[in-house]
């Protein structure tokens, strides 16, 4: 596949829902004003509750949601329907202006970098406490989001997010992997294969939001309940072979590491 990458990014810059004329949704109006009222402060952590996939997925997809971008539709699901939740939180959840995630969508502010389904993800796993622990399932996010083709089209989601079958195979065609977590390698791969044009995107990008929220939501629930998420997919075997040898440990120069897929960018030769 050859990815022309002014092209796309081109393209991506020009299209990105979060251009300086987007709509915004008044996050900040749930900021607390008053002098010493609560403020989230850094290494704070807020209480998880379990929380409907499907609820979760159709608030991101909601037609007042989608149009902020990628990240505010993730991180703005989550954090609206635990303000909602049983969550002894959730009164803090509804001061957190979730405006602020809009800067993340199209891989910020339309560079084409991480997709802001990865960004709203960390956020959200930075802030998130489960049984009084930091969540500890973000690499298990990532994978999903590299490996798995994507956006969903089951009858249960797309029943969920209110749209047809009929309406995915004609505007999104087809499922793809993106075996990267940069927008524009994403973007890239679904447009050689739909063959539509990246300018088409809206619905492809809103629907594989709605699919991460939903995949977040499960796996918070999962790591709620005390389940095991160790034997889920993470780093391929490719990546795992790379990092026993680039570790944080190993003092050789090109020692970096990085849990992502290392073939997107290394080949593999």
């Amino acid at each position: 596949m050859s990815m022309h990458r002014r092209d796309a990014l081109k393209n991506i810059i020009g299209i990105t829902s979060c251009a300086a004329g987007a709509s915004l949704i008044p996050g900040f109006a749930n900021a607390a004003e008053e002098p010493g009222s609560w403020l989230l402060s850094p290494g704070e952590r807020l209480a998880y509750a379990r929380l409907d996939p499907a609820e979760v997925a159709a608030i991101a997809f909601r037609d007042d949601v989608k149009p902020n971008g990628c990240m505010y539709q993730v991180f703005h699901a989550v954090i609206e329907a635990l303000r909602k939740s049983a969550s002894p939180d959730a009164d803090k959840f509804a001061r957190i202006p979730t405006a602020m995630a809009v800067y993340g969508g199209a891989g910020v502010l339309g560079q084409g970098t991480i997709c802001g389904n990865n960004n709203a993800t960390g956020m959200l796993y930075n802030i998130l406490s489960i049984n009084g622990e930091a969540p500890s399932s973000l690499g298990k996010i990532s994978a999903y989001y590299e490996q798995t083709p994507l956006p969903r089209n089951d009858t249960e989601f797309l029943q969920a997010v209110g749209y047809s079958i009929e309406a995915f195979n004609s505007e999104i065609v087809v499922q793809t992997e993106a075996r990267s977590l940069l927008c524009h390698a994403s973007l890239t791969r679904w447009s050689d294969a739909s063959n539509i044009a990246i300018a088409n995107k809206a619905n492809r990008c809103t629907l594989l939001s709605a699919s991460i929220a939903w995949r977040v939501t499960e796996l918070l629930n999962m790591e709620l309940a005390g389940e095991d998420t160790s034997s889920l997919p993470g780093d391929t075997a490719e990546t795992s072979e790379c990092l026993s040898c680039h570790t944080k440990a190993n003092a050789f120069p090109t020692s970096v590491m990085a849990h992502m897929e290392c073939d997107t960018c290394h080949g593999t030769n």
